[in-house]
């Protein structure tokens, strides 16, 4: 135990001088310990693994066996529920049912090990499903094999990109698409997903290309619609609403797809002329690169960094979206997932996956929502499952084979009717309409240009509408209003004073080229405007509170020297109030300080507000003739005129630049 050393009485006194105040003996300075800052790890390859495998770092260290009941029981949960879904999105892609098991199984295990959250359930997704399969439908050309080689390696490509963005530390990239873009754009993949299934659900066949190539299609087949095919859809589609509706607790997708299952085989309903999956393969395949050619890898490797992108933001929101409560002894911070981790985990799920004949994956909400309602407190639920998906590959196999594809055609038509949120559209439209807007410009995008391209759109979008926002920000001239303390925006109070001749004025974004010149704009007008309501006192101070004002580019610094000679000529003198060194510097560099001038230079508003007022005092002492009444008003409105005279020390030392 480290020994306690007293202060000497001369550093204790040197300390009381220093504050002010006798310093008591709890308050007084003690040893510093050692902190351990740059310290080296005893083994870097065990503390590299452990960075690199979160999941199995907690699973290893922090788990506790008296969970294992309820995250076993949330994880058959999950299965029930895991296994028609995932079977059903591979029609979406045109591979065989059985691959989404063999992707859904290896995405499991991978993120178990290698993710940040213990609660994202990771594995086959719609939208990432749907962009999956409009990038290797080209290709395929309905050839099941190559389409299976082709959707493998698109989930390498993937796993490369996410190890390309985790070395350049992008987790920013999740940032990029705001809310009223993502309802948009799963708004518009919900519409995708429906036009996909036109031809299951009605056991029609048509060609198609684009999402209006394929509308056109069905029109012109529609008539020949196979009421057989789309009864049992629509069964099925029925039979999941109902139990979600009545009881909401039940697997409703497994439930309707055994019934449909049970009904086909009993009415041998493949007789007939409904499509079924049919033979399904027992076990897992061996782990190998797909047999591509260079050029197919070349074609899709844009169509990757779209998926890269899309998959990449659903599981980050995914996982803030839900997160669990936090253990005895964690905070909410000990749950919070790891932008940069997650990247790194999406690399090793997508390479687990595509050699393991899979195809790019994502998180599910619905999944993870299902395992929060059955208590699961960790990853071991998914683990759970996965033996579930392992018990189908190898048992169950022959049960799937009179599954209609129609069938799982409903189960698609309900997961899309999920990723369509009305409130979430009419909360957006009462919160700004801006927002609302951009949610519709984005799924009519989405539909009408494509899945990849509405990607493209909707970050685009989002950089548009920011870039808007910063170019014509929020302003407000500053005033004193009577009872509150401190200067404030005169719009916000109908009784807020101001001074005679000098104007305090806020602009809300950092100043850039884009902005600069709205910013002087704005000045000169808001100058007019005082000077005919007031031509007996016009504006002889404008200061800019800069506080704001965060950032500042050398075309905005050279926006302001011009504005402070403009206001020069006019004869008004430009100060700034509360500026940061990260302004300040630039601005000494782009000698707009020079233009302004030193004394112009104010650490608060309320020190360039005594300043003004002196300097009025000290030029027009004739006009200050108010009566003791007024002056009692006006004290009362902006508080007692200060005794001291401001002078250099006004200026903080830091922001005096050299003379």
């Amino acid at each position: 135990m480290m020994e306690k050393k007293r202060d000497s009485p001369r550093e204790l006194a040197r300390d009381e001088r220093r504050v002010g105040v006798q310093i008591p003996a709890h308050l007084r300075s003690r040893p510093a310990i050692g902190y351990e800052l740059d310290t080296k790890p005893d083994h870097p390859f065990r503390s590299a693994l452990r960075n690199l495998t979160p999941g199995l770092n907690y699973l290893t260290r922090s788990y506790q066996r008296r969970w294992l009941r309820r995250d076993g029981i949330a994880g058959v949960a999950v299965a029930a529920y895991l296994i028609p879904q995932v079977m059903a999105y591979s029609a979406l892609i045109g591979v065989p049912p059985v691959a989404s098991l063999w992707t859904a199984l290896a995405a499991i295990v991978a993120y178990a090990v290698l993710g940040s959250s213990r609660i994202l359930s990771s594995g086959p997704e719609s939208t990432v499903a749907l962009m999956t399969g409009v990038a290797i439908a080209p290709l395929a050309a309905h050839n099941t094999d190559r389409a299976v080689a082709l959707s493998a390696t698109l989930a390498l490509i993937v796993a490369g990109w996410c190890v390309l963005a985790r070395l350049l530390r992008a987790g920013i990239i999740a940032d990029l698409l705001s809310t009223p873009l993502l309802a948009g754009y799963l708004a518009g993949s919900a519409v995708l997903m429906v036009v996909s299934q036109l031809d299951k659900v009605t056991g029609t066949s048509f060609e198609g290309g684009s999402i209006i190539d394929e509308a056109r299609g069905f029109v012109g087949v529609a008539t020949d619609t196979d009421w057989l095919p789309l009864t049992i859809a629509a069964g099925t589609l029925a039979v999941i609403l109902l139990l979600a509706w009545l009881v909401p607790s039940l697997p409703g997708p497994l439930i309707a797809v055994m019934l449909a299952t049970a009904a086909s085989a009993v009415l041998n309903l493949e007789s007939y002329g409904v499509a079924v999956v049919g033979h399904v393969p027992s076990g897992l395949p061996h782990p190998h690169l797909p047999a591509v050619a260079f050029d197919d890898v070349k074609m899709l490797l844009l169509a990757g960094l779209g998926i890269t992108i899309v998959g990449y933001s659903d599981v980050m929101l995914i996982a803030r979206g839900f997160p669990l409560t936090p253990a005895e002894g964690e905070t909410a911070a000990d749950l919070r997932p790891d932008p940069q981790a997650e990247l790194v985990a999406m690399a090793g799920v997508h390479a687990m996956v595509g050699m393991f004949s899979g195809y790019p994956v994502s998180a599910s909400g619905s999944r993870t929502a299902l395992a929060i309602a059955g208590r699961a407190g960790s990853q071991v639920y998914s683990l759970v499952a996965a033996l579930c998906v392992i018990a189908v590959l190898f048992f169950a196999g022959p049960l799937m084979a009179p599954l209609p594809w129609a069938a799982l055609g409903g189960v698609v038509l309900y997961a899309a009717s999920k990723l369509v949120s009305i409130p979430e559209f009419r909360r957006l439209w009462l919160f700004r309409r801006r927002e609302f807007v951009l949610a519709v410009i984005t799924l009519v995008g989405t539909v009408v240009v494509g899945i990849l391209q509405g990607v493209v759109l909707a970050i685009a979008l989002s950089l548009l509408e920011m870039l808007l926002r910063l170019a014509r920000p929020h302003e407000g001239v500053l005033g004193r209003v009577p009872g509150i303390a401190g200067m404030h925006d005169v719009d916000d109070y109908p009784d807020a004073r101001t001074i005679p001749g000098c104007m305090f004025y806020r602009y809300d974004a950092p100043l850039f080229f884009a902005n600069i010149r709205d910013l002087r704009e704005r000045v000169h007008k808001l100058l007019a405007l005082e000077n005919q309501a007031y031509p007996d006192s016009p504006v002889r101070w404008f200061v800019l509170n800069v506080e704001a004002n965060i950032e500042i580019d050398i075309t905005a610094a050279d926006g302001l020297r011009e504005l402070a000679r403009e206001l020069a000529d006019r004869g008004v003198h430009l100060g700034l109030a509360r500026g940061k060194n990260d302004v300040y510097l630039p601005l000494h560099r782009a000698g707009v300080i020079d233009a302004i001038g030193e004394d112009m230079l104010f650490a608060t508003l309320p020190v360039a507000e005594e300043s003004y007022l002196r300097w009025a005092l000290a030029r027009e002492p004739a006009q200050s003739a108010e009566t003791p009444a007024e002056v009692a008003d006006h004290e009362a409105a902006s508080g007692p005129l200060p005794l001291r005279r401001p002078g250099p020390d006004d200026i903080p030392p830091e922001r005096r630049g050299p003379h």
